[in-house]
């Protein structure tokens, strides 16, 4: 494992220092161990095998691929060519167990999603990765996540994370009324949940709207690609700096395997 620093001047001495860390790339055969109903439409698989002894995870928003077959070849006789891999967010890591959650949104279709539904205790797959992250440091003032489902598990863990003193403001979009989850944390946490039923676009319009604490903050935002973008172009307008606003595209209406860092 490497590590780098990197703050928006470039300078090590300046405030608001993010650590850059990187992992050795590796893939490791994992076994459903656990399956959990979350609520909403949020299933969390919790896998085992000692290949995840030396599992890592550093940022809250890291993500390693998940590979199943994408027909029903066993997946221990599957060529690389057989395997479709996916992206999702590590939820936590029991080092003491071995073992890694990982929630999935159970949306309409999909290789993985269809896997998900299905996999029982036993049920194998490969996770590559995750690569490394940028860690955004505890300074800031005050913290802003916002995202659709696919953002929950990255805003969960978070949320965990941050200490009883610390501000933040949370802005979860889900299709309709009924679909909230728990969403536990230490910190002074401002919780808003808004609907698609209600509003196309309504992570967007709720962050228009959102009046922003004083103070410098760090926002993070995921979701569909397009939204994203919108998302932060509402924040950078807001007087946001550039560097303290992250997006990323955790899919895109139409297309597979999104996965993308939203830039101007």
């Amino acid at each position: 494992m490497a590590t780098s620093f990197h703050s928006r001047e470039g300078d090590a001495s300046a405030p608001h220092l993010f650590q850059r860390v990187r992992f050795d790339l590796k893939r490791r055969w994992a076994t459903v161990v656990r399956r959990e109903a979350l609520g909403g439409d949020l299933l969390r698989l919790t896998f085992g095998g000692s290949d995840l002894a030396d599992f890592q995870s550093a940022a809250f928003d890291e993500h390693v691929k998940l590979f199943v077959p994408a027909d029903t070849t066993p997946i221990r006789a599957a060529s690389p060519e057989q395997l479709v891999g996916r992206h999702y967010t590590p939820r936590h890591y029991d080092a003491a167990r071995g073992e890694l959650a990982i929630d999935f949104y159970l949306h309409e279709a999909g290789v993985l999603t269809t896997w998900a539904r299905q996999a029982q205790p036993g049920a194998e797959l490969i996770i590559g990765g995750p690569k490394g992250a940028l860690v955004p440091p505890e300074d800031f003032d005050w913290y802003l996540l916002a995202g659709d489902e696919t953002a929950l598990p990255a805003i969960a863990r978070r949320l965990e994370q941050l200490a009883a003193s610390v501000r933040v403001q949370v802005v979860a979009e889900v299709a309709r009324p009924g679909l909230e989850i728990a969403l536990p944390t230490a910190a002074a946490a401002d919780i808003r949940w808004v609907y698609r039923e209600t509003e196309a676009d309504a992570l967007v319009q709720a962050l228009e709207q959102l009046k922003l604490p004083a103070g410098e903050g760090y926002a993070w935002i995921a979701g569909e690609a397009t939204q994203a973008r919108a998302a932060r172009q509402a924040l950078l307008a807001k007087g946001l700096p550039r560097d303290w606003v992250k997006a990323a595209g955790y899919w895109k209406l139409g297309e597979s395997d999104q996965h993308v860092k939203v830039e101007d």
